[in-house]
């Protein structure tokens, strides 16, 4: 394999967001044959910065929105949602999911109208409250976020699909009522297919792990798909393989396999 393409949150960290040092070791085993690693995530890349220490490379952000790179903490390509699709979709939502509530990535903050109730501790820094929903749409964006806590990602994915089809890209990571709508034609397999054909390099010689819907694509088009042991059940139904769950270092006991350690 050349290049290994992995998802972080449920998939190479634990659910402490820790790397453990098995998962460091086959990654460095990895690389010393020859392999690059591209982390590849749903996450802003101020989150990768925060594993810096620890990572290296490439990581596709933001669900593929974003390429950056690591080591020097610069953007290499950006793919914002346009603001008069978000605000279509945002119309549409709204209307058919009344509890829903709007907010923001814009790759360093996320902003939030009022009834975006939604919290991430490690995102505590880098929130931007709004007056109303309008203020949302004044700087530019890579992902617009949808939360209802009433509800489930799954039924926020297919609300969407519903009543927005064909304005952006629908998906979720996992977060219970969360909806990621990025541009249409952005995703994390996308951004890797890109990559690769710049390195020249083919889906054959990729090697993907992933846990959750907005993995499916690139765990379709890699050579091999690996879904983890406590993935999404349509991740399962999809992935050539399987592998152990993130909190028993499954990526790393794959790799060691891949490269006879």
């Amino acid at each position: 394999m050349k290049l290994i393409a992995t998802d972080l949150d449920g998939t190479l960290l634990r659910d402490d967001l820790t790397l453990s040092r098995r998962t460091l070791n086959a990654l460095r085993i990895a690389t010393e044959a020859g392999a690059e690693v591209v982390f590849v995530t749903a996450r802003p890349p101020r989150f990768v910065d925060a594993l810096a220490t620890d990572l290296v490379g490439t990581a596709v952000c933001s669900n593929g929105a974003i390429v950056y790179d690591i080591a020097t903490r610069s953007v290499v390509s950006s793919r914002p949602l346009g603001v008069a699709a978000a605000r279509r979709v945002a119309a549409a939502l709204r209307e058919a999911v009344p509890s829903v509530g709007f907010g923001v990535e814009t790759g360093h903050h996320v902003r939030y109208e009022p009834s975006y109730v939604l919290r991430m501790p490690e995102d505590a820094a880098a929130e931007t409250p709004v007056a109303v929903l309008d203020d949302l749409w004044t700087v530019p964006f890579v992902k617009l976020l949808a939360y209802s806590r009433h509800h489930s990602a799954d039924f926020m994915v297919a609300a969407a699909e519903a009543v927005a089809r064909g304005e952006a890209q629908f998906t979720h990571s996992g977060g219970h009522g969360l909806l990621e709508v990025s541009a249409l034609g952005v995703g994390k397999a996308t951004a890797v297919t890109a990559l690769c054909a710049e390195r020249g390099i083919a889906a054959h010689d990729v090697v993907a792990f992933g846990d959750m819907p907005n993995d499916l694509a690139i765990l379709r088009w890699a050579g091999v798909g690996y879904a983890m042991g406590n993935a999404h059940e349509a991740v399962l139904a999809v992935a050539d393989r399987r592998t152990l769950t993130n909190q028993e270092d499954g990526v790393a006991v794959a790799l060691e396999e891949l490269f006879n350690r």
